[in-house]
Parts: structure tokens; sequence; C-alpha cells
């Protein structure tokens, strides 16, 4: 049986062929068919078009009443496993101590990681859950999700089994990235190398084994860890088959987006502090730029010069960040909304950025990202407007009606 949506206002981002991503002033653009209709079939987008649909006879009909249809939201940068909050730390940001002063008071990382260590798994995916049922509400469909509050074997991979639980249990396509590299506990303090030698040595051989991980990530930046302890956790995960993302430049100007695009990570990751280099760096690579607004926002940080990455012909991807300390958030309509209020991003960019670009940084352009024939059926419908630009036009205020994920609604 085909679920067939109907009346459709406008049906965003249709292709017959789907593209890898959208760069530079094609970000600007998509394909819009109007008064359209669209057909699912075994979870994936069958066929769609412009004018009336005559549904089969056993077609299940959805009456979408002049609302848009577009991709759901792909989130390429999340840590929504996590225990407990961090909103004791809030009063300290508002008493205007930095990141890295948190952090070096026991908070920050630190802090999410003993209160995961003092968590079991089956509590721990308890936690998580809601937070996966609250973004698929969002309209998000396929998201990444890293480890990286364990900090020692036992903790990541409990995080890890938790990932791939949501992802067994949950309608979300989900991609798993190992971040054991996120900070250095607090027992190797004066011996950092001594950690990157266990992240290389024992976890990331044991997260190979169970087959936990898609992606490895390292925290490459000022106060965390260098461009040469990258170097050498990047090359051992990749003898196991773990492709690479990087975050980079949060803080200063760290080499990351240097150290990303030599190892040819999907995604480099935050890049509040981007100059000449890097955008020449990144220019001709197959690395995502991924920005977190999020995160600058929740912070206080700079953000990311989006307008320059996409005048210098580079595609951008948004994501959320969701995380417990720097942007306790997965909301993409409200990132969507960042782009345009703080990126000065346009309305089709943060579209393309949240969905076909998003999809690419987590290796999921030929199933997720775009209204194309045998992708994955992960729609938004909306509520009835004016046009697309209404939806971050009306920050914290949600423009969306039904959810479908896998052809589900849900």
């Amino acid at each position: 049986m085909r679920l067939v949506l109907k009346n459709i206002g406008s049906l965003l981002i249709t292709e017959q062929e789907p593209a890898p991503w959208v760069s530079g002033k094609e970000m600007a653009s998509v394909n819009v068919l109007s008064d359209a209709w669209l057909a699912i079939e075994s979870g994936k987008i069958d066929c769609f078009g412009e004018g009336e649909v005559i549904p089969f006879a056993d077609d299940e009909v959805i009456d979408c009443n002049g609302g848009m249809v577009m991709p759901a939201f792909c989130d390429s940068h999340t840590h929504l496993v996590y225990a407990g909050s961090r909103e004791n730390e809030y009063e300290d940001k508002i008493r205007g101590l930095s990141y890295e002063e948190i952090a070096k008071r026991g908070g920050g990382i630190l802090n999410s990681a003993k209160l995961l260590s003092e968590t079991s798994e089956d509590d721990l995916f308890q936690q998580s859950l809601p937070r996966a049922r609250e973004i698929i509400r969002s309209g998000t469909g396929a998201v990444e999700i890293k480890s990286g509050y364990g900090l020692n074997t036992q903790d990541e991979l409990k995080m890890l089994r938790v990932i791939k639980r949501l992802s067994e249990e949950t309608e979300l396509s989900i991609r798993s990235t190992f971040l054991g590299a996120h900070a250095v506990p607090t027992n190797f303090k004066s011996d950092q190398d001594g950690y990157v030698r266990l992240v290389i040595e024992e976890m990331i051989p044991a997260v190979a084994q169970e087959e936990l991980a898609d992606f490895i990530d390292v925290f490459c930046d000022r106060g965390f860890f260098t461009v040469e302890q990258t170097d050498r956790i990047l090359e051992a995960g990749a003898k196991y088959g773990l492709i690479p993302k990087i975050h980079a430049n949060e803080l200063d100007y760290s080499g990351g987006v240097q150290a990303g695009v030599r190892h040819h990570a999907r995604s480099v990751d935050h890049l509040e502090f981007v100059g000449k280099e890097e955008l020449t760096i990144l220019k001709g690579s197959a690395t995502m730029p991924t920005i977190l607004p999020g995160a600058s926002l929740f912070l206080g940080l700079t953000y990311a010069p989006a307008r320059k990455m996409i005048e210098a012909d580079l595609p951008v991807a948004l994501a959320s960040d969701y995380n417990p300390g720097s942007s306790p958030s997965g909301n993409m309509e409200l990132v969507m909304s960042l782009g345009i209020i703080q990126l000065k991003m346009l309305p089709y960019e943060v579209l393309n950025a949240v969905t076909r670009n998003g999809a690419y940084a987590m290796g999921l352009e030929e199933t997720h990202g775009s209204i194309t024939p045998g992708k994955v059926a992960n729609l938004i419908i909306t509520e009835p407007m004016s046009g697309f630009g209404f939806m971050p036009y009306a920050y914290g205020s949600s423009q969306i009606n039904k959810v479908i994920l896998n052809g589900k609604i849900q």
C-alpha cells in the first residue's frame, strides 16, 4: 500500500538524480514544484509531480492542505547521549567564565564524564530516548551521535552501545561517531600523551571489534588535542575503517581544518576561526565545512564566517551540536533561524545546509537529504505558509505539522 501526499503547496528540493552536495551561489536556490503530490512505497520516495493526483484504491492519502513538503532535517553533529545535565554551570557562564575556565575547574566535558560513569547503560538509554523522540518531533530524520563523555574504554563503549540501541528502537537514521579524544580525563592530566596511547591502543580496537562506530572524531583545538596527536589518532582509526570527522577551530586557529583535509575527513565542524588559508585548503576537497551556531549562541562565541565560505564557492552544512554543556537543543528550525540572523545566510542556503549538505556530512547523500525517487521517505509536512522563508523567520515557533520517517507518520 502506498502513502500519497496531496494538495502540497510547495514540494522542496526535488531531484531526479541526487547531487552529493550543493556549494557556493548554488546554495541559494532549490528546485520547487507547486501544487504538487508525492507517493511513498515501502518506506521510499516512489514518484512525485505537479497537479492533481488520482490515488489507487488502496492508497493511504494525506491532505497537506497547501502546506509545504520538504526533506526531514539531517543533523550531522550531536552529542545527545549523555547523563544528567549541566545547568548548574550556567551561572558560571553568566558570571563571565569561559568554556576553558569552566573545564579547568572540573566542569564541562569532565563533569559529563563523571555523571556518565555513575550511570548504568540502561539508565543512559532511558535518559537518551526522550531526546531522540524530541528531535523526531522537531523534524530530524537522520542524525549523527558521538560518544566522548566516557573518556575510558568501558564508558565509551557504553555510550556507543546506547547509540546503537537508539538506532534499533527509533525510526531515526543514525550514524555513530567514536570521540574518545574529546577531552583529557583527570587521571591523565599530567600525561596527555598517555591518554592518546590509550585511545589508540585500547579504545579504537575495542570499538572496532564490536562494530560500534562509523566515524572517528578528535577535538583538535587550543587546550584539547594537538595536530600531531590528532594525526596519530586518525591514522589509527583509519586502520579499522573509521572515517575521520574533526572538531576544529572553535576556540582558535588550531590547524584542525588542515588536518581534516589531509586525512580526507568527511567534515570539519565548528569553524568559528576560519581565514584565507582554511578557505583555500577546503576548496577542492571532499570535506564538508559544518557550522554549529547553537554553540556560538549558548557560549557567546564568535560566529563562523558562513558568508565568506559561501562566497569562496564552498558548501556549508549546519548542525545542532545538541549536548548538555554548550548547545542543549536539537531544534533544527532554530538552527536555521540562527543561520539567517547570525550567519547572514539566505533562506534556501540554510535549507540546503540542513538537508543535502548535512546528509553528505554523514555519508548519507545517496539516501537522504532531497526529494528523489528511491531515497528514504524522511519528510516534513509544514503548516500552510506564504513561502519557505517564513519558517526560519518565525524563530521559536514551529511550523511543522507532521513528520514522516521511513514512510511512517510519527
